[in-house]
């Protein structure tokens, strides 16, 4: 077997998840000397019988599923050692020993921010929630969420509004979407973004399933927004894990008689930061992200995804002075400075943290002052 598919053939065994891998490969070594391990080391790692007897038997029909799934362009099978695998998650303990992927693996390397909140937001969070995607997307942030009904649908279509980077965090196989009313967001995001998931093929939705989306979710993130949650909200899970992470975590203040605000409300008694604008934010996660630099696409050189300066040019001043004076696009930049979008972008993300310029309505621009 060949490195993928050993770990391949250990995720695709039935009964055995991503928390009895993890025992066996401890136990045992490595991947390969699990597969290879006896009855009795099966045992006392804790599988159940079918689980045994599965291992003892060939590869069976969900190895091939997988393997037919892999074989199509987008699809990704990451483990530990694979070289996209996110830093961030493999600083968990335990890290997620394998995800499946769908879409553009470059947005691991990018630095995101989880929204998270209420399936049944009001009418207010729903706005919030996709204005804090759309405009952390336009500073240049990955807008990272569950692909849940409410808040996290806002946060993606937000981040997609402003021609941005999202990535969907799923509690289900990566060909199945749960709700299903979300199948065409799914597609969009696979399209432009990226869907993520510890759940193997045909994984159904599962109460059990989510708190381990939640954490992945807090995991991959510099920082984790509740924009509407109630007391017993889930989304006040991913904020502890986030906490318990080392992640910064931010709650949406919102009225004493909203239900809906009293998530956040206890999470900002517990320590969470109060916010009320995305400068709150990049404020806040400036240091996180101050040494950032986008991993080059391959073939390309390294000066091509940002601006340098060079022969005296100040490239922030450069684009400061394309801003102008009005409210302005990206697209707008691209055509005045002739710079790719991405530099245009990370500029822009350097100028914000600096209080330079800011973010306004209609995903455009202007100076700050």
């Amino acid at each position: 077997m060949t490195d993928r598919s050993a770990w391949l053939r250990l995720a695709t065994t039935p009964g055995i998840g991503a928390t009895l891998a993890g025992r066996l490969i401890e136990r045992f070594g490595s991947v390969e000397a699990a597969l290879a391990g006896s009855e009795s080391g099966w045992r006392e790692a804790g599988l159940r019988a079918p689980a045994r007897q599965a291992l003892a038997e060939p590869p069976g029909e969900s190895m091939t599923k997988a393997e037919t799934w892999l074989a199509e362009a987008g699809h990704h099978f990451l483990t530990l050692d694979h070289p996209a695998y996110p830093t961030a998650l493999a600083e968990l303990e335990p890290p997620p020993p394998w995800l499946y992927a769908l879409g553009d693996l470059d947005l691991l390397d990018y630095p995101a921010i989880a929204i998270v909140g209420s399936r049944n937001p009001s009418h207010s969070g729903r706005e919030a929630a996709h204005e804090f995607g759309r405009a952390l997307a336009t500073a240049g942030l990955v807008v990272v969420s569950g692909l849940a009904r409410g808040i996290d649908a806002a946060a993606h279509e937000g981040a997609l509004a402003a021609d941005g980077h999202t990535i969907a965090i799923t509690g289900t196989g990566l060909d199945r979407v749960y709700p299903a009313a979300n199948k065409a967001l799914a597609e969009r995001i696979a399209e432009r973004g990226l869907l993520l998931s510890e759940f193997g093929l045909g994984t159904q939705p599962a109460r059990g399933n989510f708190p381990r989306r939640n954490r992945v979710i807090a995991g991959l993130c510099t920082a984790t927004l509740v924009v509407e949650a109630a007391r017993a909200s889930g989304s006040l899970i991913t904020a502890r894990m986030a906490s318990a992470a080392n992640r910064e975590v931010f709650a949406l203040p919102g009225s004493i008689h909203n239900p809906l605000a009293r998530g956040c409300h206890q999470l900002i008694r517990e320590g969470a930061k109060l916010v009320e604008t995305t400068d709150h934010i990049l404020e806040e996660i400036a240091g996180s992200i101050s040494g950032y630099r986008r991993r080059p696409a391959a073939g390309t050189d390294e000066n091509d995804t940002a601006p340098v300066e060079s022969g005296g040019r100040d490239d922030a001043a450069d684009l400061l002075a394309a801003i102008g004076h009005d409210p302005v696009r990206i697209d707008d930049l691209v055509s005045r400075t002739g710079w790719p979008a991405d530099a245009v972008s990370s500029t822009l993300l350097i100028l914000e943290l600096e209080g330079r310029v800011q973010a306004v309505a209609g995903g455009t621009y202007v100076r700050s002052g």
